[in-house]
């Protein structure tokens, strides 16, 4: 069976490390390198551990100046730009991406999820293209956002830190819709992660109850007449509410809603073909660079490049051309 299309969303593994405090490690210069050290050392096991064949990680450069954020303001408001010392960090985990053979990409104006949606759909596209079937795509993550991208039966996003791989049928048995309803459910319940207004005093249960019936929000909204007639708890006055509503909630399906056609010649995840996502061998030298100059002490440094001999990808990729 072939490997799946690898997609990794970069930022839950560099936070996940940074506010960890079960890691926490100084450079020689005595500045933080928790983020970058734990990313990096997630990234050596996972690819010890998959021995992917396709493989890119989207990293997050669009907080306060992405295009959600001139459509809602308040859009993510509870966020904070990295201080120096994080940013440098961020910068470093990129580097060290490419020079383990991974492409790497970035947007000032999409998030990770939209890099990772529209790569997806390009994977897809391709495939289709030359007759291949049973090409699934791993998007590893633990965000439950990003479960809107499954397609396919072997589609599937995985929580790799917590062992967990979520297919179609589990999302359904844990939210109670499908995984492509999940901007319409964003958009009436919201998402205070994001800071995603929804509708409210619209819950889980009638939102789950209203996607049942009406499967999407347009459609509930077409037929705002029928909700009366639904059994949820508050469907009697739900219509006026969700009229009252309707705006927000309209903008919040647009926010959560994944870009996966994104088509711009300044943005380089959206004109790649799937070769050039094929994992290639890492560079020692310029890893090792990468190390010194973030001053990680020498023993980490050399166990970490001990590890680097034998993790060499089973299809070798034709450099990064994009």
């Amino acid at each position: 069976m072939p490997k799946p299309l690898y997609l990794v969303d970069a930022s839950i593994y560099i936070f996940q490390a940074y506010f960890s405090p079960h890691l926490e490690v100084w450079g020689e210069d005595g500045r933080d390198l928790s983020a970058f050290l734990g990313y990096a050392q997630f990234l050596q096991r996972f690819l010890r551990q998959t021995r992917p064949e396709h493989i890119a990680v989207a990293f997050d450069e669009s907080l306060f100046c992405g295009f959600r954020h001139t459509l809602y303001p308040d859009y993510k408001s509870n966020r904070v730009l990295p201080d120096p010392d994080l940013e440098r960090q961020l910068f470093a985990c990129a580097e060290l991406t490419a020079a383990m053979g991974v492409r790497g990409f970035a947007s000032k104006v999409y998030e990770a999820d939209d890099i990772i949606g529209t790569l997806a759909a390009r994977y897809r596209a391709q495939n289709a293209a030359q007759a291949l079937v049973g090409e699934a795509v791993s998007i590893v993550s633990r965000d439950k956002d990003l479960a809107q991208l499954l397609r396919s039966e072997g589609d599937h996003v995985w929580d790799f830190s917590g062992s967990l791989r979520r297919f179609h049928d589990d999302i359904v048995r844990q939210y109670g819709i499908r995984p492509s309803q999940f901007p319409d459910y964003l958009g009436l319940v919201g998402d205070a992660v994001d800071c995603i207004p929804g509708v409210p005093g619209v819950g889980p249960v009638a939102a789950c109850a209203l996607l049942q019936h009406f499967q999407t929000l347009p459609q509930l909204y077409d037929n705002l007449s029928e909700v009366a007639s639904l059994s949820y708890r508050g469907a009697k006055k739900g219509a006026e509410l969700l009229k009252q509503h309707q705006e927000i909630a309209m903008l919040s399906r647009q926010l959560a809603t994944i870009v996966e056609d994104v088509d711009h010649p300044e943005e380089p995840f959206s004109s790649i073909e799937s070769a050039h996502l094929l994992w290639s061998a890492p560079q020692p030298e310029h890893v090792a660079d990468i190390l010194q100059r973030m001053q990680l002490d020498s023993i980490a440094t050399e166990r970490y490049l001990a590890l680097l001999g034998s993790l060499t990808p089973t299809t070798p990729a034709q450099g990064f051309a994009s």
